[in-house]
């Protein structure tokens, strides 16, 4: 199995939770891009302060590799207008997938009203525009039946304000690998959470992302039926290292 062509690889810690600079953090964003484009690694996943230099970088390269970023992260909290500025800017610079963070604070408070605006709004933005939108909906914060019940929502929503042909561009995802959880809880991507949101995503692809270690467990993930794996340790992953670190 080919998993290189199902990874975002990711690096998405700020200069200040790295201790790094700016400076570094591009040159690490940089590093990175390039071992997508030697290894054939799908996309790279960094912050959207970055995105316009790796643009240019991979241009510069003549590669193929897909440059995503993150949206409202990794809180989710940001207002809809916060939201789509932000994700207009990243457009403006070249991303060509958005990962937001949905407001599952919202949604566990039940204001669907409010989730389900801030879904259609910035998916409808990332559409006119011919971008792939991903929604983190956070599973570690979740109990299994609203892991269920938000993917639905998403699916639903999704094929109620976009057409057939838009929903392959739709994405549930399951994590920002940055969740703070108790008692050692997994915070990222678990088998059981991913069954469920693939059971509850109709037509939409689900993206696993945080926690998936070994290439067993990425091929076991694909094989379930995940579209794309996002992970910070794409190269260990497809050059079969025993076991990998994971830290976004």
């Amino acid at each position: 199995m080919n998993i290189a062509q199902y990874l975002d690889s990711t690096y998405l810690k700020t200069p200040l939770q790295s201790g790094i600079s700016e400076e570094e953090t591009l040159q690490k964003d940089k590093e990175l891009t390039q071992e997508a484009i030697d290894n054939g690694i799908f996309a790279v996943m960094i912050r959207p302060d970055y995105v316009s230099e790796i643009k240019k970088y991979i241009q510069e390269q003549n590669s193929n590799v897909v440059i995503g970023t993150v949206i409202g992260f990794h809180e989710g909290t940001y207002s809809v207008d916060e939201k789509l500025a932000e994700a207009s800017k990243a457009i403006e610079d070249g991303a060509d997938e958005l990962d937001f963070v949905i407001n599952y604070n919202a949604y566990l408070k039940g204001d669907l009203e409010f989730v389900k605006n801030e879904f259609v709004k910035c998916t409808e933005l990332c559409m006119q525009n011919h971008k792939v939108a991903k929604w983190i909906i956070e599973i570690a914060a979740l109990s299994d039946e609203q892991i269920a019940g938000l993917t639905g929502d998403i699916s639903n929503w999704a094929e109620e304000n976009f057409s057939e042909g838009d929903l392959p561009n739709i994405f549930v995802k399951s994590s920002t690998g940055f969740y703070e959880t108790q008692n050692g809880k997994p915070n990222g991507a678990t088998f059981e959470g991913i069954k469920i949101m693939l059971e509850h995503a109709g037509k939409l692809p689900v993206k696993a992302a945080g926690g998936v270690r070994t290439p067993e467990d990425a091929e076991k993930m694909i094989k379930m039926g995940v579209k794309r794996i996002g992970t910070s340790s794409a190269l260990a992953l497809i050059k079969k290292n025993e076991t990998t670190s994971e830290g976004y």
